[in-house]
Parts: C-alpha cells; structure tokens; sequence
C-alpha cells in the first residue's frame, strides 16, 4: 500500500508568511489533485511554542539563517514562524486537507527542532510516523510540500532509512534553496535511492 505525505503545505511557509517559500502556494492545486488520487493521505504541521530554540530571535546577537552549533548538531536560525495556535501555522486555506487520516505535529519541543516527519533533528526521537505506517501496512510513500531542501528532503532521506520505498514529486515541491541547498538535498535523496519525480 502507499501514501501521500504532504509536507508543511501552511501560512508561513507561503507567500505572505513569515518563512515564505517562494511558489510556496503554487504547489496547492497540485497537491489537491494528488490528494484525491490517493487512498491513504498524512500531513506534517510544523507546530512550534513561542520562543522555540530554532528560531533567530531567542538568540541574541544571532539572525536569521546563520547556522549555531545545539547539542544534537548544527542548527539553521529562522525567523519566528508556525507558533502553534496562530494563523501562520495553519495549513493553507486552499489546501484540501480533510482527507488526511492523520496529521503530525513536529518542532513542538522548545529545545530541539524537527524538519523530518519521522525524527526531530537529533535523528533518535521518533514521531511516530514510521510505526504508523508500518501498522497500516503501508510500504511505499510519496512526498510533497514545502520545502524541498529542508522538511521534504529530511523525511525522504529518513523515510529511506527506516526501508520505505520514497518518490519525492518536485512538482509539487518548492525550495528555499539558499547556500546550495537545493542542489545538496537533491544529489542526497538521489544517492539513498529516492525517486525524484
């Protein structure tokens, strides 16, 4: 059996947010096609409490987009964005989400941060998803959402670990792709044997 995994597909990752990804809301239509198509449909929501330790402003002297070095590794600052509760972490409201039979939450915990669907950012503490699909019986995922080179990217390569078959659909993806990010993430999903369709 297989799924559809939407990523992230909310306010502040679309024009107008907060952690705008460029397209982000161009992908919608897309997506609801793919919705309806499948049987199976998960969303992940970036849910984070005020003051979440990924973000720029809890730490000062810091900006945006510099990287600082956490106790799980080296950490991304953004700017304050899909705090749990407010209109920015909501999911898009064109996306036509209803039909997911589940939606995880991530980045909840204020000390760590969490782009994958399937691990927070110390690659140990498991959402849960992986055994949620397992006991469906569901072996084979396809991903979208936003954005390519972070959240998508994450649960793809984590997916692949955990020994599901991954087709990320790039049309239905887009990137915020800074440093070369985009260009990274996409040579890594490859080289764990995603398929990019």
């Amino acid at each position: 059996m297989e799924a559809l995994v939407v990523i992230d597909v909310q306010n502040d990752f679309c024009p107008g947010g907060a952690l705008a990804v460029a397209g982000g809301d161009e992908i919608v239509p897309i997506v609801n096609g793919l919705i309806q198509s499948f049987d199976h449909v998960v969303l992940t929501q970036d849910w984070h409490p005020a003051g979440h330790s990924s973000f720029a402003s809890s730490h000062p002297d810091k900006q945006p987009f510099e990287t600082i070095a956490m106790p799980y590794g080296p950490q991304t600052l953004w700017p304050d964005h899909c705090v749990k509760g407010t209109a920015g972490a909501l999911f898009h409201p064109d996306l036509a989400w209803t039909k997911a039979e589940l939606v995880i939450r991530k980045g909840f915990r204020k000390e760590i941060d969490s782009y994958s669907a399937f691990y927070e950012n110390d690659h140990a503490t498991p959402t849960g998803l992986g055994g949620y699909l397992r006991e469906r019986g569901i072996s084979k995922v396809t991903m979208v959402g936003l954005a390519t080179d972070f959240c998508v990217a994450f649960s793809a390569l984590d997916a692949r670990r955990l020994g599901f078959d991954v087709t990320v659909r790039l049309d239905a993806c887009r990137a915020i792709d800074f440093g070369g990010s985009l260009a990274a993430m996409t040579a890594r999903m490859r080289e764990a044997g995603v398929t990019l369709a």
